[in-house]
């Protein structure tokens, strides 16, 4: 199967860590949780969202279940900083290399801090964003986290 070239970066990602993963390809769209998880067939909280934050200008990705939202104030003060606000889109291509809406969890273009919030634990497998709005892959938490260098973290409610 052809996948966008976004998504075979996020495979070549994966590989390189020793990680396959399958990517599907779903042409509705997957861009929010609510929409992944009705094109997949699974609960939201089976989804892993990424979402990129600027904590005190230094770009971080948080990771979450698709029905839980990221708290900024708890995300800041575990990347030791002071403030926390969800990233522009041009920010969040810059860090990552991906467009919002199908930032994968590793695989960035820059070196990216990334924390995981806890809930994650409560699916195997999560659905986690394969480069694009249209493109999600199933994952073992611990292997999203491994692959990501992910800190857990209580950062959503």
């Amino acid at each position: 199967m052809d996948i966008p070239e976004a998504s075979q970066r996020v495979v070549e990602a994966a590989a390189a860590l020793g990680i396959e993963i399958d990517v599907h390809i779903f042409p509705k769209g997957t861009k929010t949780s609510a929409d992944a998880a009705a094109a997949i067939g699974c609960d939201v909280s089976a989804i892993a969202k990424s979402i990129v934050f600027m904590v005190d200008g230094e770009p971080v990705v948080a990771l979450a279940s698709g029905d839980h939202r990221i708290d900024p104030v708890r995300l800041a003060a575990v990347a030791g900083g002071e403030s926390a606000r969800r990233a522009g889109l041009e920010e969040a291509r810059e860090a990552t290399g991906y467009a919002a809406g199908g930032t994968p969890a590793f695989g960035h273009a820059t070196a990216v801090r990334v924390f995981a919030d806890s809930g994650l634990r409560r699916n195997d497998p999560v659905w986690s964003a394969a480069g694009t709005p249209t493109t999600v892959y199933p994952i073992a938490p611990d292997d999203l986290i491994r692959a990501s260098g992910a800190t857990w973290a209580d950062i959503a409610g």
